[in-house]
This record gives structure tokens, C-alpha cells and sequence, in this order.
């Protein structure tokens, strides 16, 4: 298995790069985005956790993706305006992927390795889906959908990745 951090991803502009290169090296929580789903008011708080932790060596990435109901229609210049103008999102995102399936791309096909609370591991649910991952790669927690990015164990996984 490759290393986690240097997976080879896109920026939202179109850009090669590297989890590495979008968290600077630093622990992050990686989520699955889309701009017309229910959940979609999560990049609000997405957006409050970035703030916050920033300062600790902390960022979210967004990594939209199309796959629930297509519910991520647009072209990158459109994700980028909504998720700007509408939620201030200063966070990095990555271009659209697919998340599950054979087409999956190789970020997802490692993260969807790690369990979550309740011991299932597998295909993302669904949109906002989150992953916390430490500064050197390790995937140290999973987050389904509905869990709210600044529901407290989400602040306890963050804080576990992030120097005392």
C-alpha cells in the first residue's frame, strides 16, 4: 500500500498534487463534498473546524464527488463559486472523484479501509462522510455522514492527531 500522503491527486483548479502537498504535511480530515445535498450545510462547520484548528497544524481537504444521486453536477469553477460564495470555504479541495467502485479513486480505495466506530469498513455511505488523518498518514478515525464535523468525537479525533 502506497503512502496516503502522497497519493497523486488534482486540485479543484486543476493542479497535480499530493494530500502532503494540500495539508503541508499535517493532520487533516478528508471529506466527500457535494453541493446539493441535504448534508450540504455541513461545509459551514467543515469551514468553522478549519478556522479553528488551522493555527494547531490542522486543515480539512473537500473531495467532491458526484457518485449519490449526483448530487455534485458542476464543473470545478461552479463548486468552487458555490462553496466560496455561499460558505466562505478557504479549505483545499481536490477535483471531483468517484469515491466507491471500480473507478474509485486510489485515495479512496485506502481510506475506505479504515472502520468506523462501529467496526465497518467499505464503501463511503454517502455524501460528508469524514476521515481524520494523523500527519504522517495513519487514518486514525471515520466518520459516517450524518456525524456533524464539530460533534465532539470528531473534536476528539482531531485533537488526538494535533501537538499538545
Amino acid at each position: 500500500m502506497s503512502d496516503l500522503l502522497d497519493v497523486p491527486l488534482t486540485t479543484l483548479q486543476g493542479e497535480p498534487t499530493t494530500l502532503r502537498e494540500l495539508t503541508g504535511g499535517r493532520p487533516a480530515l478528508v471529506v466527500n463534498v457535494a453541493s446539493r445535498c441535504g448534508l450540504t450545510p455541513q461545509y459551514a462547520a467543515l469551514e468553522a473546524i478549519h478556522e479553528e484548528y488551522a493555527a494547531r497544524g490542522f486543515t480539512v481537504v473537500g473531495v467532491p464527488c458526484n457518485q449519490f444521486m449526483r448530487q455534485e453536477p458542476g464543473t470545478a469553477e461552479e463548486i468552487a463559486e458555490f462553496c466560496s460564495a455561499t460558505y466562505g470555504v478557504t479549505f483545499p479541495m481536490t477535483e471531483k472523484v468517484d469515491v466507491n467502485g471500480p473507478d474509485a479513486h486510489p485515495l479512496y480505495r485506502q481510506l475506505t479501509g479504515t472502520p468506523d466506530v462501529d467496526g465497518n469498513d467499505g464503501d463511503v455511505a454517502w455524501n460528508f462522510e469524514k476521515f481524520v488523518i494523523g500527519g504522517h498518514g495513519e487514518v486514525v478515525a471515520r466518520f459516517r455522514p450524518q456525524t456533524q464535523p464539530d460533534a465532539p468525537e470528531v473534536r476528539a479525533a482531531i485533537e488526538s492527531v494535533l501537538p499538545a
